[in-house]
């Protein structure tokens, strides 16, 4: 039991350090790529080896944190870091590890918390190895420097890149479940049209055939009938109270509950009743009627009117105040319906839309036979119109409103990650340049502090009192001179040196003018120049 738990924990490990999923091609990508890092970075390291680190366990190192960047970001950047601090190979991999970090470390205090972790202790083990070397603000800013180049900026752009990725996936399922809505609410609105069409139908074919039933009947106690005659004409009447009564129960399933009593159908002699009732609310309304009237079915009156009563509902909501103009001009074949209405002042706040009543309209017309449009005019009014044919020809036109919406999609509220990275990455930028900048005085200021000029050593003699001398010395810099100490001619036993820089060099940039002082007993025992190749 004990081993098949230390084998659970394992695999478990392993799954979450190595997180899939794997597969023949991403185990041969995150191959070769683990394989050039460790080539890279212990090459790097043979490069600039001094003996302490083999470069084989530089190259193996870089190889097991590359590999972790994916399953554990925040512990291969402090294994990069610390690294980074001694190895100077290791600062590619410093980079990949940032970048895995800002793309998968997700909450900011922990992304912050790592990367200033990271920050100390890579300034830690500089501070312990390269102390004798550099002076400690010197090697501050270049440590503060290289991590904000090397680290964070990789860091800000990875996280700046999946912040994307992630937005434009939510863009994507955001414009996609619009659709599905605007596809769902036109289909209800079909099927609610369909539903008001067949209680139309109900209500003028039940009519027709309520007189069919009632003339039949009175032909059954006609005396001047055969029995025959008779019979044919109980059969007929018996039909049409069938019929009646199978279409009051088709259409009593299809009509909605929740609306309660059934609307009366206007027809066009209703369209002026609208027309009156909108100028008795203040709006300028005009009716024309050109062209020869026309019978119209139940079914086209009823459109007619539908449409006059969407296009004065709509322009009281959208354009209030804006003069409308209704139209109904009896063509040969048709009865064209116009609603023109002006621009208005804009539309209140709470004025909302859905588009269902135009979209009924057009099921409506289609079914008809007919066409409707919709759209702005040119002086930035709104006309609706409706071609209603007088004959319906029984096959309804092509739709032309398809299930995907023909208004674009609501668009979000802009906004502008891109600005925000630009930003961070021009702070950081200016943040490195400045410390370049610092760091570079810091180093002039250090080279002045170690020059000690021909002429000065020069008046100094052999056997001059030590305190004479140092009066005149200027105060030096190890940053500058630890590098030339163990060059140059033999020190004298027993005695304490001070090297300095000359202020004329030689022209081989290669190579540097040293001047160096010894002191034993008090006095000046040694005094040397030399050129100590870099």
């Amino acid at each position: 039991m004990a081993s098949e738990r230390i084998l659970s924990g394992a695999r478990t490990a392993v799954a979450r350090a190595l997180p899939g999923p794997w597969n023949r091609g991403a185990l041969l990508r995150e191959g070769l790529a683990a394989l050039l890092m460790g080539v890279l970075s212990g090459g790097l390291g043979a490069v600039g080896s001094t003996g302490a680190v083999p470069f084989t366990a530089i190259g193996l190192g870089a190889v097991v944190l590359f590999l972790l960047r994916r399953g554990l970001p925040g512990v291969a950047l402090l294994g990069a870091a610390i690294g980074s601090g001694t190895l100077g190979s290791w600062l590619p991999l410093l980079m990949v590890t940032s970048w895995s970090a800002g793309r998968r470390i997700t909450h900011a205090r922990v992304a912050v918390t790592v990367f200033l972790v990271s920050f100390v202790l890579m300034t830690a083990v500089s501070l312990l190895t390269d102390l004798d070397d550099m002076p400690l603000p010197a090697l501050l800013g270049v440590g503060v420097g290289g991590f904000l180049l090397l680290a964070v900026l990789p860091a800000v752009f990875a996280r700046y890149r999946a912040q994307r990725r992630t937005l434009l996936i939510a863009l994507h399922e955001r414009n996609d479940q619009l659709l599905r809505e605007r596809v769902m609410i036109a289909r209800q609105a079909r099927l609610r049209e369909r539903h008001r069409i067949a209680q139309d139908m109900h209500d003028s074919l039940g009519h027709q055939l309520a007189l069919i039933s009632v003339h039949t009947g009175a032909l059954e106690v006609d005396r001047t009938l055969t029995e025959g005659q008779r019979e044919a004409v109980t059969v007929l009447r018996q039909a049409a109270v069938g019929a009646m009564r199978e279409l009051r129960g088709v259409v009593g399933l299809l009509r909605d509950e929740s609306t309660g009593e059934p609307q009366e159908a206007g027809g066009v002699g209703e369209i002026e009743r609208l027309t009156d009732a909108s100028r008795a609310a203040g709006t300028e309304v005009g009716l024309t009627r050109t062209g020869e009237a026309r019978d119209l079915t139940p079914a086209t009156g009823h459109a007619a009117y539908r449409i006059v009563q969407e296009a004065l509902t709509n322009a009281h909501k959208h354009a209030p105040g804006a003069p409308i103009g209704v139209a109904l001009r009896y063509e040969p074949d048709a009865l064209l319906v116009e609603v023109v209405n002006g621009p208005g002042t804009p539309a209140p706040a709470g004025a909302v839309s859905g588009g269902q009543g135009l979209t009924g309209l057009r099921e409506r017309t289609r079914l008809l036979g007919g066409m409707l449009h919709a759209g702005p005019t040119p002086d930035g009014g709104y006309r609706l119109a409706g071609v209603l044919p007088y004959e319906g020809s029984g096959c309804p036109v092509t739709d032309d409103d398809p299930d995907l919406p023909a208004a674009p999609v609501e668009r979000l509220p802009r906004r502008r990650p891109a600005l925000g990275c630009a930003v961070v990455v021009a702070g950081v930028l200016l943040s490195v340049l400045g410390l370049l900048l610092w760091g570079g005085v810091k180093f002039f200021e250090s080279l002045d502090r170690a020059t000690l000029p021909d002429g000065r050593y020069d008046s100094f003699q052999v056997g001059q009192s030590e305190s004479e001398i140092r009066a005149q010395l200027p105060p030096g810099s190890g940053f500058v001179t630890n590098a030339y100490e163990g060059k140059g001619p033999e020190v004298p036993p027993g005695s304490s040196c001070s090297w300095f820089v000359s202020d004329h060099q030689p022209d081989q940039l290669a190579s540097t003018r040293v001047s160096r002082l010894c002191f034993r007993d008090g006095v000046l025992v040694a005094k040397v120049q030399y050129r100590a190749d870099d």
